[in-house]
Order: C-alpha cells, then sequence, then structure tokens
C-alpha cells in the first residue's frame, strides 16, 4: 500500500506566501508554519512528525525550509527514515528513504552545510547593513508600539496596580512590551 504525500512548508514571517513553495506538488496533506528558521518552536512541524506514518512520503520544498541548521537537518531525516518514511527535498532534488548509499549521506551533509552557511552570511549582511545605515543615520531601528499618550496611560494605570497582562491586551502589545515602557525613563 502506497503511503501519503504529506507537505512541510515554513516561512519566516506572516506576510510571506508559502503556497510558492510546494507550488505544482501534489500532495494529499500540508503542514505550514510561521517561525523564523532559528526558532525551535514549530508546532505544524511537531504535528507533522505526529502525523506521518511508515509508508508516507514527506515533501520539503528545500532543506532550509526544514531545518535550523546541518545537525537538525540529519537529525529530522534520520528519525523519519528509520520509521520507514521517504522525505524528497524538491529544490535540491534529493530524496532520502534509510536505506541510502554513502554518496546521499555525503549529499545531505553537502546541501545541508550550504543551506546554514548561505543562511549565516544573510545574517552578517544584514548586519552590516543596519550597522551602515545607523552610521549614516538612517536607520532609527523600529518604530514605537505606544505613542506617547498612551505611554503615560500605560504607566498611570501600572502604577495603579492594573495587572500588566490586561494592559498588554487592551494596548495590544506584549506583557514584555510592557515591561520595557515602564522600564524606560519618561522621556515626555
Amino acid at each position: 500500500m502506497r503511503g501519503q504525500r504529506i507537505g512541510y512548508a515554513r516561512v519566516s514571517s506572516f506576510d510571506q506566501n508559502p503556497e510558492r513553495q510546494l507550488d505544482q506538488v501534489q500532495v494529499d496533506k500540508l503542514f505550514t508554519d510561521k517561525a523564523s528558521g532559528k526558532d525551535t518552536q514549530r508546532p505544524q512541524l511537531d504535528a507533522l512528525l505526529s502525523f506521518v506514518r511508515e509508508g508516507d512520503t514527506v515533501v520539503v520544498h528545500s532543506m532550509d525550509r526544514l531545518a535550523r541548521n546541518l545537525d537538525d537537518l540529519r537529525r529530522l531525516v534520520q528519525t523519519l527514515t528509520k520509521r520507514g518514511i521517504r522525505i524528497e527535498f524538491v529544490k535540491e532534488c534529493l530524496s532520502f528513504t534509510g536505506e541510502d548509499s554513502p554518496m546521499a549521506n555525503l549529499m545531505l551533509s553537502v546541501m545541508g552545510a550550504f543551506a546554514e552557511f548561505e543562511r549565516a552570511l544573510i545574517g552578517e549582511r544584514q548586519r552590516e547593513g543596519i550597522s551602515l545605515a545607523k552610521q549614516r543615520g538612517a536607520y532609527r531601528g523600529r518604530k514605537r508600539a505606544l505613542a506617547d499618550h498612551q505611554v503615560v496611560e500605560l504607566r498611570h494605570r501600572a502604577g495603579a496596580g492594573e495587572q500588566k497582562s490586561t494592559l498588554a491586551r487592551e494596548f495590544g502589545i506584549s506583557r514584555e512590551t510592557v515591561y520595557q515602557y515602564l522600564k524606560v525613563a519618561p522621556t515626555l
């Protein structure tokens, strides 16, 4: 009996479109995470790992969409193939079944290392670009979440004893952001 073809897609941010990753690829079920590659919390990947069964095929656009780094990639591929699950990487045109040759394992390591290297280079270029923009005065960081009058109200209400989680919900910010606003000296 042929198993199911299960797709996995991951995008780094909520405004990216995961549809292009497995466009034109037939899958029976698709799991999609919206999380950074370095994020260890990928609930849909966990759901996929619980869902797939022996004989199934997991289809992923590319290695960097599945794993955070080379060690993570090798661990995931090994975990799946030991359970009798085939894994296909569309972009790299590679498949792994657990009965792989030494050459297939080498390709997994080499391609995974290249994906990890590329990710590191992107981060380095981003940091360099931000540094140069700061020197030019063109980079001012992220836009403030609250207007000045909202910060005054937030501090007043927190000082009166209101719960931080309630304030966070009402102002549409995280609790951590509430604490950051309370920690910074008023500039008003």
